[in-house]
This record gives C-alpha cells, sequence and structure tokens, in this order.
C-alpha cells in the first residue's frame, strides 16, 4: 500500500473513528485502525465490537492495499503534524509495519493484517430512512441526560425508539429513564420508519452521534433492523457511517409511569425557578441534594435544610391555584429538565407528595418530562 492524503483530512477522519477505540484492550487488533487504500481513496475504519465508524478521505493512491495500525498512536501523531502536511503511507512486503511520512518527519509503525480486523456492517437493514439532523440531535439532546447509568439494568442504558400512532398521524418517538425520571420526546415520523421495530440504542453509539450530529451533516440516513442500527452522515466523500448493535433487552412499558391525572397545576418562570432552585441547594447534601417545594396560593416557597451545613430559603411568585401542597425534589434532576425545555415557564402537574409530577414547558408540548419526588 502507498497513497498521500492532505494531512487535515485525515486528521478530521482520524478524529471521528478513532474515538471508538477503547484505550485498554485484550484483543489487539481491536487497539488498531483500518486503513484501506483503492479507487482515489482512504477509507477509515474502527471498531470496539459494539460499533463501527467508518469514512473515507480523497487521496492519491500510488499502489492499493491495507493494513491496520494503532488508532490513538497514529492520531496523535497526525494532530501534532504542521498545518498542511501531505501524509505519506506506505507497507512493503510483509514486514508488519507502515511507514508514515510528512515533511522532515519520520515514523515507523507496528502495523496488523486485515485478515483478523472484525467487520460489523453485514446483516440486512429492514427499515431505512432519512431525517433532518437537527431533528436527530433534538431527539438525543432532550433525552440523554435521563438514561441509566446502572448496568444491572441494561435495558435503560440507552435511548428507546419507536413509532406510534397519535391523533395527527405517525410520530416518532424517544424514550429514555433511570427510574427516577424519564424524558419523552416526539416529532412526525419520517417516511420509512412506520413499522419499525422498537429499538434500543445505546450509550456510547448516542454519544458519539451527537458528536458526529454537530459537524455539520444536513441530513441523517438511518437504517436499522432489530439488531443493528446504521447511521450515515452526509454524501459521497466524507460521508461519515457509524454502525451501532443495539441493545437486546425490553423497554419497559414507560406509558405506565406518566400520570395522567395530575390535577394541580404550578406554572413558574422557568429560568427565575432554576436558578432559585441553583441558589438553595448549595448547601444540600451531595448524597441527597433534595429541595423542598412549598406551594400555596402564588407562592413556592424552595428551601433546604443540611445538619452538617445550615439552611436555605428563597421565595418566588408563581401561578397556583390548588389546595397547598408540600413535596421535594433531587435539585440536580430538576435543573437537569428545566435547562431542556424551550419555553420561557415550566408547568407542573402534581398529585400529592408521593406521586411522580409531569413537567413540561406548556401543556401538549412535544417533549414530556416524569420527575420521582422524594422525601424531604
Amino acid at each position: 500500500m502507498k497513497v498521500t492524503v492532505e494531512r487535515a483530512a485525515l486528521l478530521k477522519a482520524l478524529g471521528h473513528v478513532h474515538r471508538v477505540v477503547e484505550r485498554r484492550n485484550t484483543i489487539p487488533i481491536l487497539s488498531n485502525v483500518l486503513l484501506r487504500a483503492g479507487d482515489g481513496g482512504l477509507r477509515l475504519k474502527a471498531t470496539d465490537l459494539d460499533m463501527e465508524v467508518t469514512e473515507e478521505v480523497l487521496a492519491d493512491v500510488t499502489q492499493a492495499g491495507s493494513t491496520t495500525v494503532p488508532a490513538h498512536v497514529i492520531y496523535d501523531i497526525i494532530r501534532k503534524l504542521a498545518d498542511g502536511s501531505q501524509v505519506s503511507l506506505e507497507t512493503t512486503g510483509d514486514t508488519g509495519q507502515m511507514q508514515l511520512r510528512a515533511g522532515r518527519s519520520r515514523f515507523t509503525l507496528q502495523a496488523l493484517g486485515e485478515a483478523d480486523f472484525p467487520d460489523l456492517a453485514a446483516g440486512e437493514m429492514t427499515h431505512s430512512f432519512s431525517m433532518p439532523a437537527g431533528d436527530l440531535k433534538r431527539l438525543i439532546e432532550k433525552t440523554q441526560f435521563a438514561i441509566s447509568t446502572e448496568e444491572t439494568r441494561y435495558y435503560l442504558n440507552g435511548i428507546y425508539l419507536h413509532t406510534v400512532e397519535a391523533e395527527d398521524g405517525q410520530r416518532l418517538r424517544a424514550v429514555a429513564t433511570d427510574g427516577h425520571r424519564l424524558a419523552r420526546i416526539e416529532m412526525p415520523a419520517p417516511e420509512g420508519s412506520v413499522g419499525m421495530p422498537g429499538i434500543i440504542v445505546p450509550r456510547k453509539a448516542v454519544a458519539e452521534i451527537q458528536k458526529l450530529v454537530d459537524d455539520g451533516a444536513e441530513e441523517v440516513k438511518v437504517e436499522l433492523s432489530s439488531a443493528k442500527i446504521r447511521f450515515t452522515f452526509g454524501a459521497g466523500e466524507g460521508a461519515v457511517v457509524l454502525t451501532s448493535k443495539l441493545i437486546d433487552g425490553t423497554f419497559p412499558d414507560y406509558q405506565r409511569v406518566i400520570p395522567t391525572g395530575n390535577d394541580k397545576l404550578l406554572t413558574v418562570e422557568r429560568s427565575e425557578f432554576a436558578r432559585a432552585v441553583d441558589r438553595v441547594s448549595t448547601i444540600s447534601s451531595e448524597r441527597g441534594r433534595a429541595v423542598k417545594l412549598a406551594i400555596a396560593d402564588g407562592r413556592l416557597t424552595l428551601s433546604v435544610n443540611n445538619p452538617d451545613s445550615g439552611n436555605a430559603v428563597e421565595e418566588i411568585d408563581v401561578e397556583y391555584d390548588s389546595t397547598p401542597l408540600d413535596v421535594g425534589f433531587n435539585a440536580r434532576y430538576l435543573l437537569d429538565i428545566t435547562s431542556q425545555l424551550d419555553g420561557d415557564t415550566a408547568v407542573f402537574k402534581l398529585a400529592d407528595a408521593g406521586s411522580p409530577t409531569v413537567i413540561q414547558d406548556r401543556e401538549g408540548a412535544p417533549t414530556l418530562y416524569v420527575l420521582m419526588p422524594m422525601r424531604v
């Protein structure tokens, strides 16, 4: 293999693919990135056996061929080369090494053959649709924070994507929950997504998708089956393809935990409420982080009582005309949810001190959050 490629293009591609590679691997080839030169381009691929990212960059291919080299090492080398460098990559014979040249710099990297490099992309995808990158970004951003990190409940370690029938047609819905809070967002279902299986996209894949969405692709192609999902960002040269296994589990019936009879409506000015929660929670214990909400006619009193450091109280004006209610919540969860709301207000639908509360920025909003109370 002998190929010359522009440093900036190679760095961008390596930046996308090397993140998949775990720093500690018991299987040596999983520490490597696959480089395959041919047809006027250089194709890069990396995998951790659960997820795979590929990207192709324009290159001057003198001799087609392939090899694999340590992903983090070659990324760091390219990152430290001078801007505008032309990078030459060359393997000769069966030496098990790759020569990397740029300007006056010379590197020799240990290489492993392509034969043992795993391929995750195989298998038929049953559904395919395209959606604006902004919509995909919104699905992730509004739900990602509620993904569970508890490995024993592995089926909660991702975002549940599925379609549902609504009064105004089919909707694509994303849901995440950790058992203490639940995030749900929906939007009109893209053409081709109707009838897709309900799937759970793993947390690590979600984080990578979010980074790739931020890189500027306008449209994202989504292909999926009951076992895998593939995202294609952009088209032609420079397109990035992420393939991931899905979580093999059943997502709980989340509809059962979304209360429908909560009749006490509390409307607060979102940013004022968030600042007040942030201030009083300064003295809460790290473990509990409980803040008490005492709600009465037109007034909300937030308080935190910590035997180790003291107490804090703050009062704000609100809209509320039901019976007085005292309820406690985790301050961190309140701040997470209010930061995701789009409007100027936050609407809390409450029942009592022991029941889950629904939070939206307005009645009927496409984004909905459910928060379990705490004892205070």
